[in-house]
């Protein structure tokens, strides 16, 4: 058996249908990043769920926080997002792979659910994400406006997928999250820039989905044009022409998040660039001024999904 572990801030909306899919375990542990909506009052309801609460730093600080410190009543965990649902299916799926002791950690795909239906082509379906996981031989490192698994041994890939009910809480919500998102995809596009490397070897090889998938993001930051490139192989060449309205929406959605991406990036560059200028007030028509702490502008900080 394995445990449950489900990460929320502000999620009101999204727990109770969460918690229901997750009434086949019965060790459900909710770790909320200090939630000021009705997101606790609707879990209390739920006798299965344990309560922990800690001050969100990062996706990647937060799952392994959770991981290390969380006393579980299994070695074995199943993340899930509270927009994420569990299926019966994906349950039994991943109580035989842990009985199998085959792996210590396995991938499973989403099903991503949007404007009322499954966008199957331009998501990059099976697209897969690690979520039942041996939690002495995982953890997660930052990147980017989300993370990157750590795996010590061996992972394996499921059959059955979950539904992502990515939008469930409306457009403006979605917005909102993703203009917050593309400040750390910015951070992360600046410094891939000036230190990472293409990993043409994951690229081009046979290894699994993920690998690529890692490899292909690492590229994709170096590419001319990205809002336009993703929207046209998105809606193109994955396919989204064939999800109809839904996967016209998505794809523009999509191409309109690089866009904000790029946008921050040129900010944090000119910034960079004009900070490091020294001040020549005989070559200036307006006075050198410092930057005071009440005039400083900082980045809005990130929190759970």
């Amino acid at each position: 058996m394995f445990s449950i572990f489900i990460l929320t801030h502000n999620e009101e909306l999204d727990i109770a249908a969460c918690l229901e899919s997750a009434a086949l375990c019965d060790d459900v542990i909710l770790v909320d990043s200090l939630s000021s909506d009705r997101t606790l009052e609707i879990a209390r309801q739920y006798p299965q769920v344990r309560i922990v609460q800690h001050a969100f730093e990062s996706h990647g600080k937060q799952r392994t926080w959770m991981l290390q410190n969380v006393e579980a009543k299994y070695r074995w965990a199943y993340i899930l997002e509270a927009d994420e649902r569990m299926t019966p299916q994906l349950f039994a799926e991943c109580t035989a792979a842990v009985r199998s002791g085959q792996h210590v950690g396995y991938y499973a795909a989403e099903r991503v659910m949007f404007m009322n239906r499954w966008i199957k082509h331009s998501t990059q379906y099976p697209r897969y994400q690690l979520r039942l996981l041996d939690k002495q031989n995982v953890w997660f490192d930052d990147y980017g406006h989300t993370e990157r698994e750590v795996i010590q041994g061996s992972h394996g890939f499921l059959t059955e997928t979950y539904p992502h009910y990515t939008c469930g809480k409306g457009f403006s919500h979605w917005i909102e999250k993703h203009n917050r998102y593309s400040t750390d995809e910015a951070r992360e596009t600046v410094r891939q820039l000036l230190e990472g490397t293409v990993r043409w070897q994951d690229l081009f090889s046979r290894k699994s989905e993920v690998e690529r998938r890692h490899a292909l993001k690492d590229l994709s930051l170096r590419i001319p044009g990205r809002p336009v490139v993703r929207f046209i192989y998105m809606y193109f060449f994955l396919g989204g022409i064939l999800d109809g309205r839904a996967g016209f929406t998505w794809c523009v959605l999509q191409a309109f998040y690089e866009y904000l991406i790029l946008l921050k990036v040129w900010e944090m560059r000119h910034d960079a660039v004009s900070s490091s200028k020294p001040c020549s007030p005989k070559t200036s028509d307006t006075p050198c001024s410092r930057q005071t702490p009440e005039s400083a502008q900082s980045f809005p900080s990130e929190q759970s999904l």
